[in-house]
């Protein structure tokens, strides 16, 4: 079969014809084979990138940190008091929660960070090459914005935080993966366990050991609402 050809025009049907049938329906394919892969890495109810998507993406910026020793940003976001929001207002208001949530998350980041559902009510953004000063400077921000805008529900309203966790990934780190993921989420427990709406983080002057093994885990909690 002759190899179909591309300018700058588009592709040329592989038999010059003008209408192509072959040509119409390897493009068919093409757009059904891109919206089963958007499918796969996206979470049906936010719009955001996914788990699965969430793991590959942080692995490949954390290889890079260590080869290329840009840093790499991590914030966990955990909605407070979820459980009474689905059990006071519904299942659908959580929902809506959700959804809201994530347009400010995603409005309030660049085009190079990635927002994705963790899972649950708990969202995950990837800073790339980012230190963790500014990461903690975006999205402190976040919070301020999710604090100050009330969801709208059918004939109420309602008024939600969230709490944060945060660290960075260096060329110094010595944790895997698995275990920077746990870093992050227990700075996200300590702001649960600070009174909520807010974020916890390694102290500035520990970023030379972050993340390493047996650092201590010295938290600097921005002032709460």
């Amino acid at each position: 079969m002759p190899k179909r050809k591309e300018n700058d025009n588009g592709p040329e049907c592989p038999l010059g014809e003008s209408g192509c049938e072959w040509l119409d329906e390897i493009e068919k394919l093409r757009a059904q084979v891109s919206e089963l892969s958007d499918l796969v890495a996206t979470d049906a109810l936010t719009g955001l990138f996914n788990f699965r998507h969430f793991k590959a993406v942080l692995q490949t910026e954390l290889d890079r940190s260590k080869r290329g020793g840009t840093p790499t940003s991590l914030v966990l976001v955990d909605v407070d008091h979820f459980k009474s929001i689905n059990e006071d207002h519904g299942l659908e208001a959580g929902n809506l929660v959700l959804k809201q949530l994530a347009e400010i998350c995603r409005s309030e980041v660049r085009t190079t960070d990635v927002v994705c559902r963790y899972g649950g009510e708990v969202f995950a953004i990837i800073f790339p090459d980012t230190h963790l000063n500014l990461a903690i400077k975006v999205a402190d921000r976040i919070r301020e914005e999710i604090a100050a805008t009330a969801v709208a529900l059918e004939s109420d309203e309602i008024n939600v935080t969230v709490s944060m966790g945060a660290s960075v990934y260096m060329k110094t780190s010595v944790i895997d993966f698995v275990d920077f993921v746990d870093s992050v989420d227990k700075f996200l427990h300590e702001a649960k366990q600070s009174g909520r709406n807010c974020i916890c983080h390694i102290d500035f002057a520990e970023l030379r050991t972050v993340t390493e093994i047996g650092a201590p885990e010295r938290v600097m909690r921005i002032a709460r609402d």
